[in-house]
């Protein structure tokens, strides 16, 4: 009786599992048929052109392409918004260089980061603000404001001043040394010629300046945001900024197919690690043990001082976020996690960005030693400039900042390299709800209707907009003819569409994007840039050591022409200025 009744129940439950496995099936089916055929026949997107596809084809690589050529096509054959296709021919997305659409979408609560991107931030930093939406992004941003007001600038700026001096003093070494060399590592190829040699040549030493302004750059996020000494230009080992370089040069790599299969499917990950994986977590273990014991030897030393949070007057990062985490009102307290999460975030985000643009205005004046002379002529014209400023009698660090600040060719040239190489290429939003959104410029659709400056078009939720920083700052439309040329004298009188109220972004650029998304610390990174190059630039004279292109990433990035395996690498020749 008893095999009888266990067969029958076996019986039983196989037909359950097969009921629902045919269910799960066509659930799956109906939701394949939905996205693949009839979702797209009502998609309003379908209307507006753009480039065709076969079935699966995407257009991420033509989009992603460093080179303006692509954008460029597009907007002539297109007009300056049209529709192009994600994951397949089903999938249409967004994308425009019209200043109205964007900033429409830029300064509107209906469009977020899409989720993907939120958790690949996430499985980085932790939940930081770049990973946040809504009012709790908001809450944050008015928490850290304090942090990068002017005033709070300037207070840091002994700090700029005391890393690119230790910078200076350590290129200086190498600078002396003929034999001095980019190339630590044997297995490194050949260096393939530069698109230009100067003749006759004042440099002769080779260093990978990337890297160098990579460990400067961290250096001073630590003090200046968390007033914490990594040493990290003394100690290129140094194991938290190791820890990040780890992290990022698997996630340069851009994500595989096996990484976008982990984002639908995060156990895989766990059950499947790979080595990649394996780095990505140890480098998160590093970074977590430091900003932990970073917050709580903080955490001691404030509530030593204080009797309470509201006491807290100190404008750095961490004392802002810690002012938060121990607040008394509980809905506003920011928990250990999140703490540690912007801390994390903060240390890239400051650090790397600031570096990319010091090294692509570094690669760039090497590349035009016309407009280095002029730049290294007008800094010279300074009175500290050319000597250890820190040393000279009656010195202040902020008014010299802001002497600095103040010289338009300086100005000029860090300005036109943020419009070239901006860090990030692009970035992307979502519709959350329906949305109508104006245009400036007119829309030809498929059907030859015209939608005419004024008027609006329709996107559904859901849908996908790519937000092209690059072929913004690359637009003839707004740039003029030369628009692809390194031009700083540009600045001095900027035709009328890159003026405000025409362009939005702040500081004439799409660089640091606007609305309420935008780079909080934008006059933090453009200071620290300037400083940098005024202790530089009047002691060194820079040419080109090979071949560089841009890698999009997560931030556009350097490498050596035909050597990407080898990672960020931006090879330049120095040598001694006769002061």
């Amino acid at each position: 009786m008893f095999p009888s009744v266990t067969s029958t129940l076996s019986l039983s439950l196989l037909k359950a599992c097969s009921v629902v496995l045919l269910i799960l099936v066509a659930r799956g089916l109906v939701l394949l048929i939905n996205m693949l055929v009839v979702a797209p026949m009502f998609d309003p997107l379908k209307k507006i052109q753009g480039p065709d596809g076969s079935l699966l084809q995407n257009h991420f690589r033509e989009v992603m392409d460093v080179s303006p050529n692509t954008h460029e096509k597009w907007v002539k054959s297109f007009g300056k918004t049209f529709r192009f296709h994600g994951f397949g021919r089903h999938d249409f997305r967004l994308l425009s260089v019209d200043f109205c659409v964007m900033s429409h979408i830029l300064n509107s609560s209906i469009y977020e980061k899409p989720w993907q991107t939120r958790t690949l931030l996430t499985n980085l930093f932790g939940r930081g603000i770049f990973a946040m939406e809504g009012a709790e992004h908001k809450a944050l941003r008015k928490l850290i404001a304090p942090a990068f007001s002017t005033q709070s600038i300037k207070t840091m700026t002994p700090i700029f001043f005391q890393k690119a001096e230790e910078l200076r003093d350590k290129w200086e070494v190498f600078a002396s040394s003929p034999t001095a060399t980019l190339v630590k590592d044997a297995k490194l190829p050949p260096l393939p010629a530069p698109p230009y040699s100067p003749s006759p040549s004042f440099a002769e030493a080779v260093i990978d300046i990337a890297h160098w302004f990579s460990l400067a750059t961290f250096d001073v996020i630590g003090l200046a945001g968390f007033d914490y000494h990594f040493h990290a230009l003394q100690c290129e080992s140094e194991e938290v900024y190791l820890a990040y370089r780890n992290m990022f040069r698997i996630a340069d790599k851009g994500p595989k197919l096996r990484d976008l299969v982990q984002l639908y499917f995060p156990v895989i990950e766990k059950i499947f690690p790979n080595e990649a994986t394996r780095i990505t977590n140890e480098s998160q273990r590093v970074i977590s043990e430091a900003g932990q014991q970073l917050i709580q030897s903080k955490k001691l030393a404030i509530l030593a001082e204080k009797a309470s949070a509201s006491e807290i007057k100190e404008k750095d990062i961490l004392s802002l976020l810690i002012k938060s985490n121990l607040s008394a009102d509980i809905s506003g307290r920011l928990s250990d996690a999140d703490l540690l999460s912007q801390l994390s975030t903060f240390l890239f985000a400051g650090s790397d960005s600031t570096s990319l643009t010091m090294s692509w205005c570094i690669h760039l004046l090497s590349l035009h030693p016309d407009i280095q002379d002029r730049l290294r002529s007008e800094l010279n014209s300074m009175s500290h400039c050319a000597s250890n400023s820190s040393s000279t009698s009656g010195y202040s660090a902020p008014t010299h900042a802001e002497a600095i600040d103040g010289l338009p060719f300086l100005d000029a040239v860090v300005r036109e390299t943020l419009r070239l190489c901006p860090p990030v290429h692009g970035t992307m939003r979502v519709a959350t709800r329906d949305d109508n959104i104006p245009v400036s410029s007119p829309i030809v659709l498929r059907n030859g209707t015209i939608i005419q400056p004024g008027e609006t078009i329709r996107l559904r939720k859901g849908s996908y907009v790519h937000i092209p920083i690059e072929a913004l700052n690359f637009s003839t439309d707004i740039w003029g003819e030369d628009a692809r040329i390194f031009n700083p004298d540009r600045w001095s009188s900027l035709p009328h569409p890159a003026r405000a109220p025409s362009h939005p972004g702040i500081a004439n650029l799409m660089t640091f994007s606007f609305g309420p998304h935008a780079c909080p610390g934008w006059k933090f990174s453009m200071l620290q840039t300037k400083i940098f190059l005024a202790t530089l630039i009047p002691h060194f004279v820079f040419e080109p050591a090979a071949d560089i292109q841009k890698f999009n990433a997560i931030l556009t990035r350097p490498s050596v022409c035909d050597q990407f395996e080898f990672g960020t690498r931006l090879p330049i020749k120095i040598g001694r200025v006769n002061l």
